[in-house]
């Protein structure tokens, strides 16, 4: 009778190991479908985006974003890199279609308005010349909020991020927990 109740053990363990198995690969196929359908997991490597998002945030982007409309000026993007698509980059969006992107000391001039854009969540004083840029259809200019200390379109080779690089609309921080929050 040992012998009996030893097998029935064995089968029983097995099928709950297996029972485990499908979970796990369940949960994994469910995870591999949402990032590569719906969101885009990303961890922010430099500070080109202080204050806004600080270095080693991760975050998520929605991928449907921009399904019905691209994106807005001032919506901040993840996107694959212009001059190195294997690597990802997430910047705000200045520049857009069609428009003339003027730096004059520090301050973003669309269309020679006679205004500078409201950059009100740099956290330091822009400075610098650049420009004039015209961002062609179908293409966006990108900078950092840490304007100073970010790699962005006014230093790339390959200037303007194409509708086709950009993968998601950031959205939400979930790491740090101290952070968790929505991204605006």
């Amino acid at each position: 009778m040992e012998t009996k109740d030893n097998n029935e053990e064995k089968i029983d363990i097995k099928k709950e190991i297996l029972s485990y198995v499908y979970m796990i690969a369940l949960v994994v196929a469910a995870v591999l479908f949402l990032n590569e359908f719906f969101v885009v997991n990303a961890k922010i490597p430099s500070s080109s985006m202080e204050k806004t998002i600080m270095v080693n945030d991760q975050i998520f982007g929605n991928r449907l974003a921009y399904m019905s409309e691209g994106p807005q000026r001032f919506d901040i993007i993840i996107f694959r890199y212009p001059d190195d698509e294997s690597k990802l980059f997430i910047k705000r969006v200045i520049g857009m279609p069609g428009d003339v992107v003027n730096i004059v000391d520090g301050k973003v001039y669309i269309n020679n308005e006679s205004e500078p854009l409201n950059d009100s969540f740099c956290p330091e004083e822009p400075h610098g010349n650049f420009g004039p840029y015209i961002v062609p259809a179908n293409c966006y200019f990108v900078m950092g909020d840490n304007r100073n200390n970010s790699h962005d379109s006014r230093y790339w080779q390959n200037t303007f991020v194409r509708e086709d690089q950009i993968l998601g609309k950031a959205f939400l921080r979930y790491w740090p927990a101290s952070r968790f929050g929505k991204i605006s």
